[in-house]
């Protein structure tokens, strides 16, 4: 989780230098170095926001995979009863 709040936030930083860059102005002037820490702060957030739809999703993900694996067991133990009964009834037939 860490590392990706921590990528977040360096990619808000280098959004502050693309944008510095694109006005040609210096990276590191004293009166604006405020704007880093704001920078990095946003894009921290948005990890972290991010990190929490990655793990509503994986939940998500994982019970819909536990309701198929149930639903097929219950088909292969169904199909597994009918051909039992289909097989004693073409022994009967054929005896």
């Amino acid at each position: 989780m860490v590392h990706k709040i921590l990528f977040w936030a360096g990619f808000g930083i280098a959004t502050r230098f693309v944008q510095l860059g694109i006005e040609m102005r210096p990276l590191f002037q004293r009166g604006a170095m405020w704007v880093y820490p704001l920078f990095a702060g946003i894009g921290g957030s948005f990890g972290y926001w991010l990190k929490g739809v990655e793990d509503r999703q994986i939940k998500l993900l994982q019970q819909r995979k536990d309701i198929l694996t149930e639903k097929r067991k219950r088909r292969a133990e169904r199909e597994a009863g009918e051909s039992q009964v289909e097989t004693a009834g073409i022994l009967a037939s054929t005896s």
